[in-house]
């Protein structure tokens, strides 16, 4: 790939980016439809397999720990990099986006013939890392084609895909069940011909959905906009290294606190991917392993209330607009927050499975908010030309929680809450309340922004 960030001529460049057309920032968001796809199969299956496998439940954090180590190593490297990359046919943002969905697809494709638990961890492993490498520039690639007026709708856009393609996702193992007639029980040790297909399905529409996108857009040369120059002081010569300590070192203030925020949000959403499918199992319909019909009866609906939730982030999205329009921000978020909060906490009261979709509803507005407002908080106050740098070092505070939730979180199951899946989730609610709380009252806001 060549590298060539040298300013073009002055007669080839512009003022500013043009608007696109709708059907351009639909073309560019597709392939957040299949990532997603895959990151929810695994969210909302791999506790189920790994319990399968004979992992105890305060075992599962550990196991989870494949995804924020490659974040917290993968992304910054990958922004960094796809930042420094031009190739005249492939562009700075697809290479990346191509190479991590093929390598992807093949992880999604042998995790059903894990037999043991190293190999299924093993996998994880290489899924989350070239998942990774799809997903990070996928953030920077909405600044990098978007003017500052088109940039909130772009992430909006991405949070469609993501709760079209999460909804699919999670609901798929009720369907190889329920109208396929797929078996969703299996002795210790073998996977469900269910999730096998669930799996299979997911490799291919992560592959297609991240090749349409490739194929369907175009990226702008490096200098090609006098706006891609205005931080150009602030480039370190330092390489690689260098270059991240100075932008970790000099974070804006408001990206300062905004990492805080999501420092606070994601454990909530990472003890529910950990322990919700088999809380609903266990505690909800008393199941007592992948081998009960019961169990499984409850572990398939729990993937189907998931799945619920990602539908209401689909919804939800096209009414987030307006809501921010008018509110700001910072309190639109810090709402959705607290919604998601509640749905979490509820799990612990429900008696009949259908009201779990009620919980389910509030975490699939805060959902919708996770993805889309703490960037377009984050955008304005980035240097355009380290873009891709600073969502990688945003990644961080995503990922660290989790790194701690997985070493640390295994204990507090075994030794204060007895294995209680349902209080796990409901710690998470907790969590997403203490962050709603810093949002509110420590993001500064000039005024509301048009989405």
């Amino acid at each position: 790939m060549a590298n060539n960030n040298q300013p073009m001529a002055e007669d080839l460049r512009t003022t500013s980016k043009p608007r696109l057309p709708i059907s351009e920032i639909i073309n560019m968001s597709v392939g957040f439809f299949g990532i997603q796809f895959g990151w929810d199969l695994q969210r909302a299956n791999m506790g189920r397999i790994y319990e399968n496998l004979g992992a105890n439940p305060d075992e599962v954090p550990l196991l989870f720990l494949a995804a924020p180590l490659t974040g917290l190593l993968v992304q910054p490297l990958i922004g960094y990099m796809s930042d420094n990359t031009w190739h005249p046919k492939w562009g700075r943002r697809r290479p990346y986006f191509l190479i991590g969905a093929i390598l992807s697809s093949i992880a999604l494709i042998f995790m059903p013939y894990s037999s043991a638990l190293w190999m299924a961890a093993g996998l994880l492993w290489v899924l989350d890392v070239f998942g990774n490498v799809s997903m990070e520039p996928f953030r920077a690639f909405v600044t990098d084609k978007l003017p500052e007026s088109q940039v909130n709708r772009g992430f909006i856009m991405q949070s469609l895909m993501i709760g079209l393609g999460g909804s699919i996702a999670s609901a798929l193992p009720w369907i190889f069940k329920n109208i396929f007639g797929f078996q969703n029980t299996s002795v210790q040790g073998v996977i469900s011909d269910n999730i096998k297909w669930s799996f299979y399905t997911g490799a291919f529409f992560f592959l297609a959905a991240v090749l349409y996108t490739v194929f369907t857009t175009k990226e702008y040369p490096p200098g090609q906009f006098d706006d891609d120059h205005t931080e150009k002081n602030e480039k370190s010569s330092g390489g690689g290294i260098s270059s991240f300590f100075n932008a970790f070192l000099n974070m804006p203030k408001r990206m300062q606190i905004l990492s805080l925020v999501q420092f606070f949000t994601w454990p909530g959403l990472f003890l529910m991917w950990f322990y919700y499918t088999t809380a609903v199992a266990v505690n909800v319909y008393h199941g007592v392993d992948n081998s009960d019909p019961l169990y499984a009866k409850g572990a398939d609906f729990a993937g189907l209330t998931l799945a619920f939730y990602n539908v209401i982030t689909f919804g939800f999205a096209f009414l987030l607009p307006s809501i921010a329009d008018r509110l700001g921000r910072k309190l639109t978020h810090s709402l959705c927050l607290l919604c998601g909060a509640i749905g979490l906490i509820s799990v612990g009261w429900v008696e009949n499975p259908k009201m779990l979709y009620l919980c389910m509803t509030g975490v699939g507005i805060a959902w919708t908010s996770i993805l889309s407002m703490p960037y377009a908080m984050l955008s304005g106050c980035l240097p355009r030309n380290r873009v891709g740098i600073y969502m990688g070092i945003f990644n961080f505070f995503i990922v660290l929680p989790e790194i701690m939730a997985s070493f640390g979180f295994g204990s507090i199951m075994k030794h204060v809450l007895n294995n209680d899946r349902v209080l796990a989730v409901q710690i998470g609610g907790g969590m997403l309340i203490l962050a709603a709380l810093i949002c509110y009252f420590f993001v500064k806001e000039d005024k509301p922004a048009k989405i």
